[in-house]
């Protein structure tokens, strides 16, 4: 008997009361196969399993077992894998001229420096890929397990450029491929990094018209500025968004919607609240994000969020017994916003001080101004003199995924330490957010 050494399918955990569970299926145990089929990547799997009857061979020590598995079609069986997709990630070998890992100085946590471009990831996690690193195979395998819906950073349609803006030779196979993705009913939501000067004007209009031909298998088209960092020696010079350059693509946008709303009965392409910012502009109604489909990317996030403030205080009036008095920190570009929302707030909620502190983004350059990419360096140089009362309320995007560390590797730990108070996370959601306005510190 042939025993696999791969740790790729480990078992990290059994639900209990699932099947597995039940079959006594336990962690550390390795999935063989399914149905006879090795599983090489977590779609495989997730498509395998959905089958009535199964047969799972199952690897324990120098010992394998095979369970026979009776169940209903799509119910899961309750196994977690030690790496979430089995098969290694996918980097990105795309050097694209507005990339963001590129302008990262030394010294962060390592995991910030790997490019991931894989469509698994796309699919269960939301990533955004490019397409360009993959083979016939992989689009294959999307189309067979439909593997759907992908999240699809597109730049722009026109060949040439795209090949230029990614510095990949494949990259202008982009709109052949995702026409056939259509053709097979995969779903797909894109991207458009916007740079001023290189995929805007025609090229936009072509990137736009192009995509909207795909809907409804393309189901939106969200648009984000170019992030420019300090660190940019030795890369291509890109220009930013000014406020009267932010207003033209505002108004380009606003017309397209109002198109595409004749004729295909939604607005398709949305902007991300950081051109609104730069504008100064009024953004649009909680009703004309039709949903919310690209959160990720910022577009909606702020309406969105004042709806939930604005909806969750018509319940809420209280008068605290003991005053409190809170700190929140915020990027450069939602500081207006959070400080009015931190103002209607306190009007309802009679001795609660929120004073909202504006971090400037020393770390990367003055031109990074999200909350996502203040890092912990810059929180403690802004307020390391600062009466900060009972705690910090920080976004919860200024840490890694499920871990309480920030982009330059300080913990949330590390930070209480520095500033001698409680720090805590936060979801941009507005019911949560009050709700840890008034939690009481440990």
């Amino acid at each position: 008997m042939v025993i696999n050494l791969s740790i790729d399918n480990i078992i990290s955990k059994v639900y209990k009361k699932s099947i597995a569970d039940e079959l006594g299926i336990k962690e550390g145990d390795i999935l063989l196969s399914i149905n006879d089929q090795k599983i090489e990547d977590i779609i495989e799997y997730k498509f395998l399993i959905c089958d009535e009857y199964l047969e799972l061979k199952i690897q324990r020590g120098k010992q394998v077992y095979v369970y026979e598995i009776e169940k209903d079609y799509d119910e899961d069986i309750g196994i977690e894998f030690l790496n979430p997709i089995i098969d290694k990630t996918r980097s990105c070998k795309n050097k694209c001229i507005f990339c963001f890992i590129d302008q990262l100085p030394k010294g962060m946590r390592h995991t910030l420096y790997f490019k991931d471009d894989d469509s698994r990831l796309s699919f269960l996690q939301g990533n955004f890929i490019t397409l360009t690193n993959m083979d016939e195979n992989d689009i294959d395998k999307i189309i067979k397990y439909k593997i759907s819906p992908l999240n699809i950073s597109v730049h722009t349609t026109d060949s040439e450029l795209r090949v230029k803006m990614l510095n990949n030779k494949n990259a202008g196979k982009i709109y052949d491929i995702m026409k056939r993705l259509a053709k097979a009913n995969i779903q797909m939501n894109c991207q458009i990094v916007l740079c001023p000067g290189i995929n805007d004007g025609k090229y936009l209009e072509k990137t736009i018209e192009d995509l909207a031909k795909l809907y409804p298998n393309v189901n939106s088209v969200a648009i984000v500025p170019v992030g420019v960092t300090k660190f940019r020696e030795g890369l291509e010079n890109l220009d930013t968004f000014d406020k009267e350059s932010a207003t033209k693509v505002i108004e380009y946008i606003s017309c397209k919607q109002n198109q595409f709303l004749k004729t295909i009965n939604t607005r398709f392409v949305f902007l991300s609240d950081e051109f609104y910012v730069l504008a100064d502009k009024k953004r649009p109604s909680f009703d004309e994000y039709e949903g919310f489909v690209q959160l990720e990317n910022g577009v909606g996030l702020m309406t969105k969020f004042e709806e939930e403030v604005n909806r969750y205080l018509t319940f809420v009036s209280v008068r605290l017994k003991t005053k409190r008095k809170v700190t929140i920190v915020t990027g450069k570009s939602a500081y207006n916003f959070i400080k009015n929302i931190s103002e209607k707030i306190m009007n309802n909620i009679e001795g609660l001080q929120i004073n909202v502190y504006k971090i400037e983004n020393t770390y990367f350059g003055e031109s990074i101004t999200v909350s996502g990419l203040v890092t912990a360096t810059d929180i403690i140089n802004n307020l390391k003199d600062k009466n900060l009362g009972d705690m910090i309320l920080i976004p919860k995007s200024m840490l890694k995924q499920d871990e309480d560390v920030f982009l330059d590797d300080y913990t949330i730990d590390d930070l209480e330490k520095i500033l001698n108070v409680k720090i805590i996370p936060c979801e941009v959601e507005g019911r949560t957010f009050i709700r840890k306005l008034l939690e009481r510190k440990e």
